[in-house]
Order: C-alpha cells, then structure tokens, then sequence
C-alpha cells in the first residue's frame, strides 16, 4: 500500500483512510497537494467568514474533557445580555460578514429555547434576512430545532465528539444525559428539520486510534454531513480527562494529524465547508491558514465581547481573547492573503453538499441569494442608517 496509489481512488477503505493519517514527508506533501487541488476545483480558494458570539458559558453537561463542563467549579459563568449578542451580529452585518454563529454551553428549557428564538427573529428583523445564522447549542428536542429552524437559523453544528461508542463513553458520565444515541438522534433531527447540518471530532484523544479516526471520517461521509468542524483535542487542566494526560501524542503531531483529517475529508467530500479550527493557532501562530491551504474553507473570527472571552475556555491557552473583534478582523484579512485565499465578504458561504442534496425540496424562504448578488431596491448606507436606528429602540429580553 502506498499513497500515490490510494490518492488516484474515488472511495477509500478504514486502512487506506489510516494509512493516509499516518503519511509523512513527501507522502504528507502528496496528500496536502491533491486536497488543495480538489478544493480549488469543488469550493475554490474562497474563505467564508462566520462570526462568532459564545454567548454563555452556562452548561448543563459534564463532559470529562471540557472546560466549561458544569462542575467545574473555577469558571466564571457568564451569559451574554440579548443586546451584547444583537451588537455583536450588528458588528458582523456592518463589516459584510456573510453569517454569525451562536455558541453557548448546552442547556434545556423553554426559557432557554424562546431566547435563542427572539435572537434568531431580531437578527433577521435587523439585517432583513441577509445575515445567515448557524446555531451551536447541543442537543435539543426535534420540536426546539424545528423552532429555531423556523426562526432563521440555517446551520447547526452538533459534535459527535467519537463515532466510535466505546471511547464515547471514555468521554462523558455514563448516565442519561450523556448518551452516544441521544446524539446520533439529534443530528438525524437536525437533518429532517432542514439545517445545513455540522458536525466534527476531536483529534489525538487519550484511547483514540488511526482507525478510530478513519472511522470518524466514514461516518460523516455516511451520514452526508454538509459541514465539518474538527481540530486538535487540548487538555484542560480541570477536566477528569487530564489524568490521561501522559497517553497524549505531542502537541505538534495533534497538530499535524488534524490537518491530515481535514485533507483526507476533502478527498472523501469534495464539495463540504470545513472549518479552520481556532484550536490549531493554539498550537501554531498560523494554524488556521495551514488548514485553509490543505482543505478547509471556513474561519470563526471571534466577536464575542472581549471582557467575556477568556471565560469560555473550552480549553487552555485559547488564542486571540485579547483582541477585539477589529483587531482580529484585520489580522486575518492579512493572514488569509498570505496563504493565497480570499475573503468571501458578502457571501453566505452555504455548503454546495447541502444545495445538491436538497435541489429537489422545496426553499424555505424567498430572496435567498447573497446579498452581494441581489438587486436591492435601498441602498447599503440607508440599510446601516436603519440598522443603527433599530438598535435604539431594540428592547431588551433579558437573559
């Protein structure tokens, strides 16, 4: 077996896949160099920007390997006011980011479901549709994502952490909250409500094996996922996980292991958005644009509220929570360059998996084109005239 060899086939088997995730040097070059190839022809050398607001920190889940896992008792708990989370997206809409992501720890309610359903309202009331929304806020009931859905979020993203059940089970309590088939079915809800459905894993965990991997990325072929968020697992020092801490490969092959799953994935899924993970640049300055150049297509700058974000700590050494989202803006706009990509300002970035999978339903709503491409009647500058007039008279919901 050699990967030249494997690189020339359209389908690929778990050892093949493996075989592929253990590749080094010229090897390595070879699979980075077909991936980029294979993204240029299929999603171009476009990078979609989606901003993204953690607006709470607030979780009902004890993962072992999380930061912000409920009992953990060294973490400032914080949860984003409706207008923090508006002024936010009204950041993102104004500097023609195409799409926002709201992100919180996992939490249930009806209290906790009608928030993120007025946001999702007020975010399309302000930006008239134009800014697309894709949700993070675990498992839920069919009846709560058929809500949202509804409301305006397009995309989800539900982390299967582990396709494989058994080290599921290594990473989370075993009880009735933690359950591998209460994940497995909310990401089937998530695709009969219409999302544009994510998903992804962590990379180099304790017990983890290359087939473990390969099997990971079978499953989100599979499952027709249309989106993939995935980087390097990062020990957190309060987690029980971190007992295991000395079963760990090196930071710098987490590193590289997770940028030959994102190629591997683009040779398996042609035409998916994958996300540059902000874990890589918590390893290397410029991991985001080594992921861009080897497959992914996505970056999340992040424009949650500085004074918040060194308190969603999912793990440590978090980059850029001392940036504000200016700052973080420009200093990809330069970064992105040197890598050789563009900027996709203006441009919802939807995954073209999800438009052929589902050419044949029926649009949810109408004037569903970028705004970059629609004629519009109003100009820009009287549209962010209304938007901040809105923003005085907004009232506020509370959290």
């Amino acid at each position: 077996m050699n990967v030249s060899e494997i690189l020339i086939r359209e389908s690929f088997s778990v050892e093949e896949i493996a075989f592929m995730l253990q590749a080094e040097a010229g090897d390595k070059a070879m699979l980075f160099e077909k991936a980029a190839q294979l993204k240029e022809l299929h999603v171009q050398n476009k990078v979609y920007f989606r901003g993204l607001i953690e607006f709470s920190n607030c979780c009902s889940k004890n993962c072992l390997y999380c930061g912000i896992r409920r009992d953990n008792p060294y973490v400032n708990r914080y949860t984003l006011t409706d207008e923090e989370v508006l002024n936010a997206a009204r950041f993102a809409f104004e500097n023609r980011y195409g799409s926002v992501v709201l992100q919180s720890g996992e939490r249930g309610g009806d209290g906790y479901a009608k928030k993120i359903e007025s946001l999702l309202k007020k975010i399309s009331q302000f930006s008239q549709g134009r800014l697309r929304v894709t949700l993070s806020c675990g498992e839920q009931s069919f009846e709560t994502y058929r809500r949202w859905f509804e409301s305006g979020a397009s995309r989800y993203l539900l982390r299967i952490e582990s396709s494989n059940p058994e080290l599921y089970k290594k990473l989370h309590p075993d009880d009735e909250l933690h359950r591998f088939e209460t994940r497995l079915t909310c990401l089937d809800g998530l695709k009969k409500a219409g999302y544009q459905v994510g998903t992804g894993v962590m990379i180099g965990l304790p017990f983890q094996t290359y087939e473990d991997l390969a099997k990971d990325l079978q499953f989100m072929k599979h499952f027709d996922i249309d989106m993939v968020g995935m980087g390097p697992y990062l020990e957190h020092p309060h987690t029980p996980l971190y007992e295991f801490r000395d079963r760990l490969l090196p930071k710098i092959e987490r590193f590289q292991l997770s940028l030959k799953m994102i190629a591997v994935l683009r040779l398996m899924m042609k035409d998916i958005n994958i996300a540059a993970a902000t874990a890589l640049q918590a390893i290397d300055p410029m991991g985001r644009e080594k992921a861009l150049k080897v497959g992914a297509n996505v970056i999340m700058p992040n424009i949650t509220p500085g004074k918040f974000r060194n308190d969603y700590k999912l793990y440590e050494n978090k980059p850029c929570t001392d940036e504000n989202a200016d700052d973080c803006q420009h200093c990809l706009e330069a970064r992105i360059a040197l890598a050789g990509h563009e900027i996709a300002y203006d441009e919802w970035g939807d995954s073209r998996h999800y438009r052929g999978r589902t050419k044949n339903q029926e649009p949810r709503a109408k004037n569903q084109e970028p705004r970059a491409k629609r004629q519009e009647a109003r100009t820009r500058s009287q549209c962010l005239k209304d938007l901040h007039d809105s923003a005085l008279t907004t009232p506020e919901t509370g959290s």
